[in-house]
Parts: C-alpha cells; structure tokens; sequence
C-alpha cells in the first residue's frame, strides 16, 4: 500500500464528513497524511456537484496534479462528480486511477489496491448505508465534529442533482448513531454537528430527529448539538419543541427556503409555499425567541420575473437572515430544470444576486450588533492571528475573537464587546467583573 496522502474535500458539510471518513480508511491502512507542502503518494479529490460546470472544475484540479518531472500520484476522484461521471472520467482523463462514488468510498483501500495491480476501478453503486457498516471506528474527532445521520434525497428539486448523486434518502439506525457520536466524544468532541441532506426527515421506526437530539444530549462531556441542513417540510412539532426543552440544542437552524414565490418553488417542485416556511419559523422563534436563523436562496431560476425577484427580497425583510447563502442558478446536466423554457440571463441574474447579497449583508451585521454586550458561553476551537488571542464559536455560530488563556476545547465565559460583519469580540466575564469591583 502507498505511504502517503492527501485528500482534498469541495463543497458541502457532508462532504467534509466523507473526507474525514475517507482518511480514518486509509489511516487504519497503514497510510498517513502529507505533510503540508509535500506531494502525497495517492491524491483522493472529494468533489462537488453543485455548481455548473463542476465536472471541468474537477478535471482542472487532476491537471494540476502532475508534477514537473511528469509523475503523479496516484488519483482518486470520489465524491459527486465522480457519482455522475462514473466510467467516463477514466476516458476523459488518463491520470484519473480509480472513481468512487460517496455512497462506495468504504472500496477506497481495496480499491488503491487494485491500481497497484494495474487497473482503473470504477465504483459508483449506491447500496443504502452499507459503507457505513465498514467504515473503522471514529478516532482523531476534533473539537467540533460532523455525525452523518441521513443521506440522500427523495425530494427531487428540478434544479438538485442530489438524488442522483447521493441516492434515495435513508435513515442510519439509532444505535450506531449513539454508538459513533460516543467514540467521538470520547475522543474530544465537545460539539457534534448532525447532518443530512434532509436531515430532519431522520427515522427510525417511531423515532425522529427530535429523540435522536435528545438521546445524543445525554452523554457527558458533549457541550453542544447542531443540526443541517433541514427541509421546510421536515419541521414536525418534536423538533420544534427541541429547541426549547434541549439546553444542548444550540439557537440556529438552516432552513433553506430557496425563493419566496410561490409560482417560482412550484417549479423547483419544493413542495411547501412562502407562507409554510414563514409558518415553521414562526413556530421555531416561539419555542426560542433568540434563534439564529440561516437560509439558502437561488436567483434567477428558469422563468424568474421581477416580481417574483421581489417576493424573494420580501421574504428576507420579513425573516430577518443572520446569515444566508445566496447563489445564482446554473444549470445542473439531467435536472429538469436545465431544460426550462424562460432561461435568465447571465447580466439579470448578476444584478439579482448582488441586490439580495446586500439585503442578506445588511441582516447579517444587524444581528451580529443585536448581540453587543450580551453574556454568553463560547467554545473555543482555534488560536488567533494575535499574540494570546483565541477563537470560539458563539451559540449562534459567529466566531468571538477574545484574550484568554483557555484551550482549545474550553467552554469560556464572554460578554460580546463589538460587532464585525462576519465575527464578534468577546471579554472574559472575569475580568468584566475584576473591572467592575
């Protein structure tokens, strides 16, 4: 087996997942990781589908691969590009060694064997959950850890390859859940993040994402829960009331809504109107009033008009984002959305998608001001820039610069001292309280 390696992770949170996974699988190989800068025995490409043109985007970065004497690594495209290229990426790319798919990687090591023997496998099966079954135990969690309780998707959104990618959506059994998020606190986690493609449509049996929350609340030594990224439709009642009765539940949720026309989430086939997810968040806001809320928004999707471009800026004004992702459409291969009559053009959807940018901006900083002079408890998960400066991630997910002596890990207390666009300053309450006596 190769020595070495590097894995470079596009995209989602779960592709993040899959890319710490990918490397406790070659870890317990035998392999380790590339030291930064040095060139890696076997280069394994966790890519991205969401974006137009990402197959070429994916390609450009096997280029880059080879070095100036003319070698290479050996290379692996996994992820979503390699789900929808499959065999033909071996025919568009010599240098390409193996392509697995996100639903195959536990093959990786089997499958880098099989190129030491001279061939080019091809994996892109998407059996349900099976790879986790072989995945080793979880080792190396850090402060903040992902848990994937739900893949895939039965939603069929005209615009998302996720289906085709990812494959039908599934749940993963309670037991392993617990079972894993155990290894990871034991290992250091102090926050662990739950994710699905629809992650609160979670089941098992009788059990929903809400019980799941609950029992994973019960280990000692885990701080903090999260949970991304959730479907309107998905927020049942036991959720809801999560974030009032779970103190580990933190006050933020992604909801993506998409746009706020109803004639335009009719043809993305969303399956819920505007006022549905105003509905849920008003529902959530009642159960935590101090909620952070997050959103995904697409500009310029097939048909679009100005009016509907004014529902969407309507129904920003009336949530009031902390932090929102806003992108342009691009056409996905296979969606049927890519072949919509009404097509936006590129300078109309430039101009949309800067018009919301500011609007979200401006939400964005005006949250971040509301939270001045709060007292709150951060989780400090990295060092700052300056001498004696650490970073930690607030309950509403911003990053709070303050000057402590803590560790990575710690829980510090704070009171919020001034506002940036994208981060806080913090105090520590003990020296607010030293100046005060």
């Amino acid at each position: 087996m190769t020595k070495t390696f590097a894995i470079k992770s596009f995209g989602c949170q779960m592709n993040v997942y899959d890319g710490e996974r990918m490397a406790e699988l070659l870890r317990a190989e035998g392999m380790a990781p590339a030291e930064a800068g040095a060139d890696a025995d076997v280069v394994v490409l966790n890519t991205c589908h969401i974006r137009e043109k990402a197959a070429e985007k994916a390609y450009s970065e096997v280029g880059r691969l080879t070095r100036e004497d003319g070698s290479k690594p050996v290379i692996a495209l996994a992820g979503c590009v390699a789900q929808a290229e499959g065999a033909e990426a071996k025919r568009r790319s010599k240098a390409i060694d193996l392509v697995v798919g996100p639903q195959a990687y536990h093959r990786l090591p089997e499958m880098l064997r099989e190129v030491q023997g001279g061939a080019r496998p091809v994996d892109t099966d998407l059996p349900p959950l099976d790879k986790f079954a072989a995945l080793p135990r979880r080792r190396r969690a850090g402060v903040s850890a992902f848990l994937s309780v739900q893949e895939g998707c039965d939603k069929f959104c005209t615009y998302c390859v996720v289906p085709y990618t990812r494959g039908a959506e599934v749940s993963r059994p309670m037991a392993d859940l617990l079972d894993e998020a155990a290894q990871l606190v034991e290992d250091g986690a102090r926050e662990i993040t739950l994710l699905g493609q629809n992650v609160n449509a979670w089941e098992d049996g009788a059990e929903n994402l809400a019980t799941l929350i609950h029992r994973i609340a019960e280990l000692g030594g885990l701080e903090r829960i999260r949970y991304t990224t959730s479907h309107p439709i998905n927020m049942g009642g036991a959720l809801v009331a999560a974030h009032r009765d779970c103190a580990k539940l933190m006050p933020y949720l992604h909801l993506p809504v998409q746009a706020g026309s109803d004639r335009i989430l009719k043809a993305m086939n969303r399956h819920h109107t505007a006022a549905d997810y105003l509905r849920a968040l008003d529902q959530v806001r009642a159960a935590r009033p101090d909620i952070a809320i997050s959103g995904d928004f697409i500009v310029g999707f097939p048909g679009e008009t100005d009016a509907d471009f004014a529902d969407t800026l309507r129904i920003v004004r009336e949530v009031g984002y902390a932090s929102a992702f806003t992108f342009k459409y691009s056409a996905r291969p296979g969606t049927p959305a890519a072949t919509m009559d009404g097509q936006v053009p590129e300078a109309v959807k430039d101009a949309r998608l800067q018009e919301l940018q500011a609007l979200v901006a401006e939400q964005s900083r005006a949250f971040n001001a509301s939270k001045v002079g709060v007292q709150t408890r951060i989780l400090i998960d990295r060092v700052g820039r300056k001498p004696g400066q650490m970073i930690g991630k607030s309950p509403w997910l911003q990053s709070v610069f303050v000057e402590s002596e803590a560790k990575i890990g710690d829980m510090v207390d704070v009171r919020l001292t001034g506002a940036l666009p994208n981060s806080l300053a913090g105090e520590l309450v003990t020296k607010v309280q030293q100046e005060a006596a």
